[in-house]
């Protein structure tokens, strides 16, 4: 086979996925093994963009989405694509493609045979085009012709995603995708990702990485527990936890000055002079961001910086743990 690069969109002649829009939706959904609970009454929705999916190892991350692929049936609650259940209905294969974190090719095999072979499978009009597309996209043009047994771990990676991409699904499903590979593999890699949620596709991947939540997904589902924790954006989710300070850092042209004026004024738990400036513990995040101006203001201090230093993922998610 020979082997040329392409662009998102139009396996085997097929018109792209980007152009239609899909929805995944959990209710109440819950799965045990005997007496262990490994999911427990989680629901969400999961549009088109991209979702991280993040929570510790084991806490039940890829038992959703083996749910979500179809592969495994929840103990009760129901998971749906568009509106229809995905446990027992082959005809939504066709709309999902899943990467899952164990390997899942056979290692004779060649990375383009294997592809192919997905390809075919599927049973796309031009199997052979649409298996060119997918490893074009994925950068393994080189290396297609090779046992994928002598692959190294981030070229397993790669494959794999080839073969959740060759039939063009509106629907990806990637567990923990960036598992062994080297920075310019992951840059590479969230590139596509971007792209594609770009033209529409609905884009679902887990991870216990917190850089790689933060840098890549516009929206995040934390599990913890097998518990649904929280929903939305990180910095939204980090503002919403009143009941934990937030800590900014404060740069001004009289940071002593301004010290003193916010103690007096009691609008922070606690001010710390500090080499970079003041660091300022708020128990309230909006009467904070209202009043520090109005401080500053009043005690003839110049505001040069307010930035929050704790309002990363990993505060986030940290915060979420210890719950």
């Amino acid at each position: 086979m020979n082997i040329e690069r392409s662009e998102p969109g139009g396996a085997g002649g097929r018109p792209p996925a980007g152009n239609t829009t899909s929805e995944l939706v959990l209710e109440n959904v819950s799965r045990w093994y005997g007496n262990v609970v490994a999911v427990n009454g989680v629901s969400m929705k999961v549009g088109p963009g991209v979702t991280g999916l993040l929570g510790p190892n084991g806490a039940g991350k890829s038992t959703l989405i083996h749910m979500m692929g179809g592969f495994l049936a929840p103990s009760s609650g129901t998971v749906t694509l568009d509106g229809a259940p995905i446990w027992q209905n082959p005809g939504v294969y066709r709309k999902l493609g899943l990467v899952p974190e164990r390997e899942s090719a056979y290692d004779f095999l060649t990375g383009e045979q294997f592809i192919l072979a997905m390809a075919k499978l599927h049973k796309l009009p031009d199997p052979a085009a649409a298996a060119r597309r997918a490893i074009g996209l994925v950068e393994m043009d080189y290396a297609a012709g090779r046992p994928i047994g002598n692959y190294s771990k981030g070229m397993k990676q790669r494959i794999k995603m080839a073969s959740a991409l060759v039939h063009d699904p509106p629907v990806l499903l990637l567990d923990e995708p960036f598992n062994g590979m080297d920075p310019r593999q992951r840059l590479q890699l969230m590139d596509l990702i971007r792209r594609m949620a770009d033209e529409g596709r609905t884009i679902l991947f887990s991870s216990h990485i917190l850089e790689e939540v933060e840098r890549l997904a516009s929206h995040i589902e934390v599990i913890v527990a097998g518990r649904h924790a929280a929903s939305g954006d990180f910095r939204k989710i980090r503002r919403l936890m009143t009941d934990r300070p937030h800590v900014f850092l404060v740069r001004s042209s009289d940071d002593r000055r301004l010290a003193a004026a916010i103690i007096a004024d009691g609008s922070a738990r606690s001010v710390q002079l500090t080499e970079k400036g003041l660091q300022v513990e708020a128990v309230d995040f909006q009467r904070f961001t209202w009043l520090l101006p109005r401080v500053s203001r009043d005690a003839d201090v110049r505001l040069w910086e307010v930035s929050p230093s704790d309002e990363s993922l990993e505060s986030v998610f940290s915060y979420l743990v210890a719950r």
